[in-house]
Order: C-alpha cells, then structure tokens, then sequence
C-alpha cells in the first residue's frame, strides 16, 4: 500500500497501515488483473478494494494451497479460527490478523453488509468436501457465497448513480461471470485438487465423466467431447458477462473505467481460451501481454477523463450560482455512458 493511498483514506494508525498494505501485497501478487485494473481507481478508495481481495485470497489459500501439508481437518479449523476472527473483528473493529483488521476497516467506513463475508466463509468450507455440482442451479448456490458476493461487496466502495438495489444484481452477476471464467482458466488445477466445477448434468449431455477429465490432464491427449462441454460452459459464462454488462453504467463515473477494464481483460481470457482451443486441461490460457497493456492504457485514459469531469462538478457545485444562494446549488446526476 502506498502511503499516498493510505493518506488519501484517511488511513493513518500505523498497525492499521500495516494491515491494510498486508492485504495490497495479496493483491498484487495473486491478483494480476484484479490488481492492474484497481489501479485505475481513485486513489482514496483503492485500499478498501485490497482489502477486501485481500481477505477473499487469504480464506482461499487456507482451502487450496497446493505447496500446503495440511488435511482437511486442520483446513477447517483454520476456517473455523478464521470466521471467529471474522466475527469478532467485525463486532470491535479490531483483530491481531492483518487482513481481518483491514476488512474490519473497510467494512465499519462503507457499510458493508457483514453478512457477505459469513457467506463468503460458507462456500469456503464447502470448497472441503464438494468435489462436483450435479446442474448450474447447483453451482449457483455455491457461487453466492463465493462470488456473488464480492461483486455486492464491492459497490459501496465503488459508488453508484442508480439506487443501491437496482444496482446489486448486475454487480452479483459480474462476480459470478469472474468466477465462471477462472473455473474455465483452472480445469485442470481444480482436477488437481480433486474437484470438478463443470456441472455432472453438462458433462453427461456430451459423454464425459471425471474419469476422462483425468485421462486428458494426465495423458496430455484431447478428446472432442471434453471441448464440447468446454465450449458449452464457456457460451454459458458469456451469457453471465451480458446480464452483467449494464451494471457498468450504475456505477460511479469515476469508478467505471477500473470495473469495465475488469470486465474486459477478464473476459479476454475467454477469448484466449477459445483461442488456444480449449486447451484448459493441458496449459493456463492468458491475456497476451500487448492486449493487457492496450486494455490498461484505454483505461487509464477513461479513468482521467472521468475524474477530470468530476472534478469539474465539484468546482461548479462549490461556486455560488447567481441565480440562488450557493447552498442550493445541486451536483448533476452523471449519465455519460461507461
């Protein structure tokens, strides 16, 4: 965390510095396009959103650490240590866990509905023991708590221009088409950890089952019934992106160009995936570099744009208007499209 990000939360106890740049270094170095895209942000509210990336990345190593030697049990217990920090540090405002006390932070100054965090934790632990969703319905109710949420985290930091509700469902959306896209990028990892996150039903309708997801990771080899489903979850995931695609414009002028950034390096990696084929059982799928840059630059010049705009608004609301008295001057409701 930068000090002149801290400085401009109004972030200055030095333990809570601590916390907060604990939670900037997740970010990152797990987060790569999470992390280019927050840089977009106005500056005074870039240390809520590592917060907040920084206590869902935390809660997942403890799940999927690879490098980790620690059973199930020890895994839920740390999960089960973790929420009670959670719940304590949401109740205080204070907590020995870097990462809880910055989440507490942030929570306590935008009015974050704690509730997303418990259920955050639910899907967590199910992570545990599920190792495969039988339909989408299915893996629906286990992505509320695991991505849903985030996106419903994330909007009172990021500001909306339409009432909070309208705004909730495209932002759950979006969390859900983020996490439906690396479910796609990760096939293999997560056959690794031994789960399949491809719905039995879809796999079924083109003659696959976990056996032959295992054949193809092991043997290198491909198989057209596996890029079938593949391709079909990834039509799937696009559909998510368009219910999510006007929740762009609820949002915060100033906040845009970070979320429509998210939107379109994330949604890259589909374009990367079907690119290289399908190939997600055999090698990661990625954004080429030049595109990111290019997504970044376009970004970095809406998210200029956009605060120059604002700042221009602040000017004409702080001057006196001559037709009435200073105090009843009104900022206008921005509509620009994102």
């Amino acid at each position: 965390m930068t000090a002149r990000e801290l400085d401009a939360a109004g972030i200055h106890e030095p333990g809570l510095r601590a916390a907060y740049t604990r939670c900037r270094d997740l970010n990152a170095r797990h987060g790569r396009t999470y992390f280019l895209a927050t840089r977009l942000l106005p500056v005074d509210r870039r240390a809520a959103v590592h917060a907040l990336y920084g206590f869902a990345r935390f809660a997942d190593d403890i799940v999927d650490d690879l490098e980790s030697t620690a059973t199930t049990g020890q895994r839920a217990a740390a999960l089960v240590a973790l929420e009670e920090q959670l719940e304590s540090g949401l109740r205080s405002g204070r907590a020995t866990e870097p990462v809880i006390r910055a989440l507490a932070d942030t929570a306590g100054r935008h009015g974050i509905d704690h509730r997303h965090f418990t259920d955050f934790l639910a899907s967590m632990r199910a992570d545990l023991t599920v190792t495969g969703y039988a339909s989408f319905a299915d893996l629906d109710g286990y992505m509320h708590g695991s991505a849903a949420v985030i996106g419903l985290q994330m909007l009172p930091v990021l500001g909306t221009v339409v009432r909070h509700e309208e705004a909730a469902a495209p932002a759950a959306a979006l969390g859900v088409a983020f996490q439906l896209t690396n479910f796609l990028r990760d096939v293999g990892e997560d056959l690794d950890r031994g789960r399949v996150y491809l719905p039995a039903d879809l796999l079924h309708a083109h003659g696959v089952d976990r056996e032959l997801l295992e054949w193809s990771r092991r043997t290198g080899a491909r198989d057209p019934a596996i890029t079938a489903v593949l391709r079909a979850f990834a039509a799937h995931t696009r559909t998510v992106y368009r219910q999510a695609l006007p929740g762009l414009g609820m949002l915060d002028p100033v906040s845009r160009p970070c979320i429509r950034t998210a939107f379109v390096l994330y949604s890259g990696i589909l374009d990367a995936i079907e690119a290289g084929e399908y190939a997600v059982l055999h090698r990661r799928a990625v954004v080429p570099r030049r595109r990111r840059a290019a997504v970044a630059l376009d970004g970095l010049v809406r998210a200029l744009a956009a605060r120059a705009r604002a700042d221009r608004r602040t000017e004409t609301v702080a001057a006196p208007c001559p037709a009435a008295p200073a105090r009843t001057a009104v900022m206008p409701v921005p509509g620009e499209a994102a």
